[in-house]
């Protein structure tokens, strides 16, 4: 135990929600070269990934292909149904954000069917996971949607095979799933989509991720 409050280490308690983010930007900037030579745009993506995991290294696996920005901004503002799979991103996904660009928007137009009876069902008659059943009963949703994948490689490898074998059209993937398995393969499938796409390359991704990235991007609108 320290002998006195004075041993504590030097916290400052009266910062606000605003000061904090505003400082914790510009500590980003100073210690990423990037910040200089990115698109603005694809800078606000990375510079929300960086703050949402303090780690500056992020950047280096963050790839932007096909316009994802530009074409993802004009599928929000005609209401673009939103796809994810899992309901930690529809929770997290912003609503008042979305209504920024289209002020019809509501809860329903985002999409997650992990739970639903009939995809469990399905998957478990199949034997396959219920993210793979999920993705099978979003294909309606998909051409011209925007999709937010921040957790199971299978249901992103699915999605892209309907881009390659069936000639659908997301506006927008966002494809970050996390793990050991599946994970790289499956945006290795997604890089062979000529679709607009922002992927984190690699083992890294996650829920929160993918929705920081969505939320940046309506941050350019």
């Amino acid at each position: 135990m320290p002998d006195s409050p004075q041993d504590y280490p030097p916290l400052r308690w009266n910062l606000s929600a605003t000061e904090i983010e505003e400082e914790s930007f510009r500590t980003i900037e100073s210690e990423c070269p990037e910040a200089v030579s990115m698109p603005q745009p694809q800078w606000r993506v990375a510079r929300r990934l960086i703050h949402t995991t303090a780690d500056m290294e992020i950047i280096r696996t963050l790839a932007f292909r096909h316009a994802p920005i530009e074409c993802a901004l004009e599928a929000l503002k005609r209401r673009a149904p939103i796809f994810c799979d899992t309901n930690m991103i529809r929770a997290g996904i912003s609503v008042d954000r979305l209504r920024r660009l289209n002020p019809a928007y509501e809860r329903e137009d985002i999409h997650c069917y992990i739970s639903d009876p009939d995809v469990v069902a399905k998957a478990r008659a199949a034997n396959q996971p219920r993210a793979l059943s999920a993705a099978q009963k979003a294909l309606p949703l998909l051409d011209g949607g925007i999709v937010l994948v921040g957790n199971a490689p299978l249901c992103l490898a699915r999605i892209a095979r309907y881009i390659l074998e069936e000639k659908v059209r997301p506006a927008l993937v966002i494809g970050m799933p996390v793990g050991f398995v599946n994970v790289v393969e499956s945006k290795q499938l997604l890089a062979m989509c000529e679709v607009p796409q922002i992927v984190l390359e690699g083992r890294r991704g996650g829920s929160a991720l993918a929705v920081a990235t969505l939320h940046a991007i309506i941050e350019s609108a």
